[in-house]
């Protein structure tokens, strides 16, 4: 099976979903898969590094680079709260001859699949429920209490739009929904 670049493979969930940890697993396994770095104006994590996880930009600088239009989409995706696809980083990856693999909010999943049309493959990573969930995220230790409850909140009216997606892709067991999202990848990345 030949791949060639100028695809992408386009993951969106709600916060907790699993959808990180299924990308970068796709991407061990796919060679010709190149993560696209978004760009956000959140503080970055404990275990996140500027350039690797995300390109880490005070609100100013993301806001010139709007004003620039040096996005592809972005979205006030919290109060103040900024994430986005950079042209140069499609382009570049693209230039590579490699396909762009993307892990995104809801509503930059919706905006990149418009965007891209065909050339892009939009899968949406669905809990198995919101309890569940909730549970995911409270293991993670990283929110308070107050963010917790807005996260589900938005997790709740996030999994309304799974139907706008091209693939939905429940996580109940992470190796088998590795296993079958890798063969719709590997498919569609094959596809003229």
């Amino acid at each position: 099976m030949e791949i060639k670049g100028g695809k992408c493979v386009v993951f969106s969930a709600p916060s907790g979903a699993g959808k990180t940890t299924i990308v970068h697993r796709l991407i061990e396994k796919i060679p010709s898969l190149s993560f696209s770095i978004s760009a956000c104006s959140r503080e970055a994590r404990p275990n996140e590094k500027n350039g690797v996880d995300y390109y880490f930009l005070s609100i100013d600088e993301f806001k010139s680079k709007i004003k620039n239009n040096e996005f592809i989409e972005w979205e006030e995706v919290y109060l103040n709260n900024f994430y986005g696809t950079l042209s140069y980083e499609i382009e570049k990856i693209w230039n590579e001859n490699q396909n762009v693999i993307f892990d995104v909010d809801v509503v930059g999943g919706i905006n990149l699949k418009k965007y891209f049309g065909k050339k892009a493959l939009s899968i949406f990573v669905k809990p198995p429920s919101i309890k569940i969930l909730e549970e995911r995220l409270r293991a993670r230790k990283t929110e308070s209490e107050e963010k917790i409850k807005i996260r589900i909140q938005k997790a709740t009216d996030e999994m309304r739009r799974a139907k706008e997606f091209d693939y939905i892709l429940e996580n109940n067991d992470l190796n088998l929904a590795v296993k079958e999202i890798q063969e719709v990848v590997l498919k569609f990345l094959a596809s003229k």
